[in-house]
């Protein structure tokens, strides 16, 4: 992988990560637009580390209550009940079910998977879900109403995540709206969730980083600094965005996106495995 194709696919990474439309599918349907190689599960995994380092920043007094405060409320009771303690434990659990199916599953994300006609099709059906959920929640929980059971809830739709092109912030925000949280609180601690799987993930994935991979070590560091800067910007203007606004918009954009594919691979432009083999 050269250093500008690396540019390119973490600028799309930081621009997409966070959006509920799908980094892993942006990035697998782009190279294979501009006939690059498929990245790879390695670098999409690892590039999502500069993204979530962005979480880490613009969080981070969040970030450190839930850590300070849980860490403390393993010897103070009095501190349990404290929603940064809770928090903590709601993280931990929640992200149980993503990482036993992800190592289970680990074959089928790095092949089949990752077919762009899966990705069309999750793409548009994952994008209707979001916007059936999104109009109709009418109750508006913060993350003080957090409890176990919803915190679970969370953790089971960002499983939906391993399956490129279902997005993880659409599927947990989806999750989040679909139990009556507010856009902000939904999407904040779907943000917050996804920290424990994509740093394991990041940091298991890049083992494979310079063997048999596409991308190899210069890249993937340009990528993943890229995939933070941008990362942080677009965190910003989208918990401001949704303050007013709703996720329709990301709703048309994505079954556009996921028509747009099933045209370009029914008519040949793109093959299904887009990319494979190609430079």
């Amino acid at each position: 992988m050269s250093i500008f194709e690396a540019v390119v696919l973490g600028l799309i990474q930081g621009l997409t990560e966070f959006l509920p439309v799908s980094s892993s599918a942006h990035l697998r349907v782009f190279a294979a637009f501009f006939g690059w190689s498929d990245p790879g599960a390695a670098f999409t995994a690892v590039s999502q580390i500069g993204t979530e380092l962005a979480v880490v920043v613009y969080f981070r007094r969040r970030v450190w209550a839930i850590i300070s405060v849980w860490c403390r409320s393993l010897v103070d009771r009095d501190l349990r009940a404290d929603v940064n303690a809770r928090m903590g434990w709601y993280i931990i659990l929640a992200t149980i079910p993503i990482g036993v199916l992800g190592l289970l599953f680990e074959d089928q994300i790095e092949g089949v998977f990752r077919d762009l006609r899966l990705i069309a099709l999750t793409l548009i059906v994952f994008g209707l879900l979001l916007g059936a959920v999104d109009h109709f929640a009418r109750k508006q929980n913060e993350l003080e109403d957090l409890t176990l059971g919803r915190g679970l809830t969370f953790g089971l739709f960002q499983t939906l995540a391993l399956i490129p092109g279902v997005s993880r912030s659409g599927a947990t925000i989806t999750g989040g709206r679909l139990l009556g949280f507010s856009r902000p609180a939904a999407a904040e601690f779907a943000f917050l969730l996804a920290m424990p799987a994509v740093f394991a993930s990041g940091l298991y994935k890049m083992l494979d980083i310079g063997g048999n991979e596409y991308a190899g070590w210069g890249a993937t560091i340009v990528g993943t600094l890229v995939a933070f800067v941008i990362g942080y910007v677009v965190i910003a203007w989208l918990m401001k965005f949704i303050t007013t606004h709703s996720f329709m918009p990301f709703v048309y954009y994505r079954i556009a996106l996921g028509v747009l594919i099933i045209v370009l691979v029914s008519t040949g432009v793109l093959a299904p495995e887009g990319g494979a083999g190609v430079g």
